[in-house]
């Protein structure tokens, strides 16, 4: 099996790949630049992906390839369509990063929430030793709140568990309509925005969560509220929370992924330079060294099922 791995330091370069030399010849690139994905590929049996465009365009020419594996859960980058046409399966991951995602959920609530910027500044500027009182303080509880959830899979309700420990009332909208979830009460999304006083979205993008969080959505949001991303980018209106964050719709957002990756020059946001509204982290809430491991462990599964005839994580048939 002749087989490509594409953007292999979308995985780390502390983490080792070799595993895969055992399941066939293996083509190693770095990093993907979008003009040679349909030259890097054409020879391929087996593709394994991050980002890169997996479409008609760039799939033209690559008659051999017979399967397609993601460095992710998220398939956005992959036509399944075509993909279905041609009968190349595509296989994600599933799972591997709930714990690293949960985790950098609630470290970009606690920090927007505890102000933690500000107190450390506060303290190594030397304001604290010219205070004349022990204290300064001005945070509030997660205990008594309201947490709301858009997406009730693994990640979600690994989240909405940390939340309840942490003595918070979970709700949840499901942008599918599909869940089963009985656990948490299951609300409409005006609902979720109007209740929520902490909002985090744990969705894939779709047709319906593209621009879920726009200006209506953030409007209906309360004023102390905050919202937590770290699904895709393209589930907020970049242009609508700008607008929420500079005119006070809501107290603050902590984003770990954006609508363009990397962040462009061009991006609003880059204009809220005040920490305590506004959190960016650079897309690395799934990437714990623990998580990229076991992601490419459930790849090596994966391919190793496919060739055995097995449909492991197979999404599109």
């Amino acid at each position: 099996m002749k087989i490509v791995v594409l953007e292999r330091n979308s995985v780390g370069t502390d983490v080792d790949i070799s595993c895969y030399e055992e399941l066939g010849e293996v083509t190693v690139y770095p990093n993907t630049e979008v003009d040679k994905i349909a030259e890097w590929v054409k020879e391929a049996e087996i593709i394994i992906a991050n980002k890169a465009s997996l479409n008609r365009e760039t799939l033209a020419e690559a008659s051999q390839v017979k399967l397609i594996c993601e460095f992710a859960t998220g398939y956005d980058n992959i036509d399944l369509e075509y993909c279905r046409e041609r009968g190349i399966a595509v296989a994600n991951v599933v799972d591997y990063s709930t714990a690293a995602v949960a985790q950098h959920t609630f470290a970009l609530t606690l920090y927007l929430l505890e102000k933690l910027r500000y107190y450390d500044e506060y303290v190594k500027s030397g304001a604290y030793v010219r205070k004349g009182r022990i204290s300064d303080f001005d945070h509030t509880e997660l205990e008594g709140k309201t947490w709301g959830i858009v997406g009730m899979g693994h990640i979600g309700k690994q989240v909405a568990k940390i939340a309840k420990a942490f003595g918070c009332k979970v709700i949840f909208y499901s942008a599918s309509g599909k869940s089963t979830c009985t656990e948490y009460k299951r609300v409409d999304l005006e609902t979720l925005c109007r209740e929520s006083d902490f909002l985090s979205l744990h969705c894939p993008l779709t047709e319906k969560t593209h621009h879920l969080i726009d200006a209506a959505a953030l409007r209906q949001m309360k004023p102390q509220a905050i919202l937590i991303n770290v699904a895709r980018g393209n589930v907020v209106d970049t242009e609508a929370l700008y607008q929420a964050l500079t005119e006070n719709w809501i107290a603050g957002a902590g984003l770990d992924v954006l609508e363009q990756e990397p962040m462009t020059e061009t991006n609003p946001l880059g204009k809220i330079q005040d920490s305590g509204r506004l959190l960016i982290t650079p897309h690395m809430a799934w990437a714990s060294r623990e998580a990229r491991e076991r992601v490419v462990a459930e790849v090596y599964r994966n391919i190793q099922a496919f060739l055995a005839g097995e449909k492991r994580n197979i999404v599109n048939f």
